[in-house]
């Protein structure tokens, strides 16, 4: 069931569906609840800028960073170059379909895949890609954001987030970042791996 329609203000998108999330559940509640709880158990300062970033890479994976594979290679040579220790578990997928992992830099530091294995499957995570149109996936972040609306999470920044999300996808956008409390709190480093990809060549590396 399709239950909104295309943006056409942010402020009035937010009155709308304070309105219509009541009558709009559907068997999807639950997983991106989960996929809510699952995060914040791990990332407490999340906002919900990074839960959008999270449920926005479980549809689009990495395709938005990966337009000039030579750029993108640089930049993970001068990130290793650079980073000490990366923190955190060295994979989590994405969203509530988990169609793509995040798969830690410290999976390379640590010696399990090397560099250039490590690349070749973040850049192939793109090939063949299914993903949906920019339509389907503001209607697909609006029933996402009803659901963690109906929660209550009394997350930082709450309100003014979520105008300025809607504001962004109201001007046809939707690549963000993590927001700064995020960065700060956990330095992430990491890229988005595809699952097929990430459970055949990258998962049987690692510790179980």
């Amino acid at each position: 069931m399709q239950c909104f329609k295309v943006i056409t203000n942010a402020k009035t998108a937010i009155a709308v569906l304070a309105f219509i999330s009541i009558s709009c559940s559907n068997v999807k509640d639950e997983p991106i609840r989960t996929a809510v709880k699952n995060q914040l158990s791990v990332y407490p300062e999340s906002t919900l800028q990074d839960l959008y970033k999270n449920f926005f890479q479980d549809y689009f994976g990495p395709g938005h960073i990966v337009s000039d594979t030579m750029s993108a290679g640089a930049y993970l040579n001068s990130e290793l170059a650079s980073l000490k220790q990366a923190a955190g578990a060295y994979y989590e997928p994405t969203g509530y379909n988990g169609n793509f992992y995040r798969v830690n830099l410290s999976v390379i530091q640590d010696g399990f895949i090397s560099r250039n294995a490590y690349f070749d499957a973040f850049v192939r995570s793109v090939t063949n890609m299914q993903t949906i149109t920019f339509e389907e996936w503001e209607n697909e972040w609006m029933q996402i954001d009803a659901v963690i609306n109906r929660m209550n999470l009394k997350l930082n920044n709450y309100e003014q987030e979520r105008e300025k999300l809607f504001s962004l996808l109201e001007q046809g956008q939707y690549v963000v970042h993590h927001s700064e409390l995020f960065s700060k709190e956990y330095d992430p480093h990491y890229r988005i791996i595809r699952q097929d990809i990430f459970r055949e060549e990258i998962l049987p590396l690692l510790p179980k």
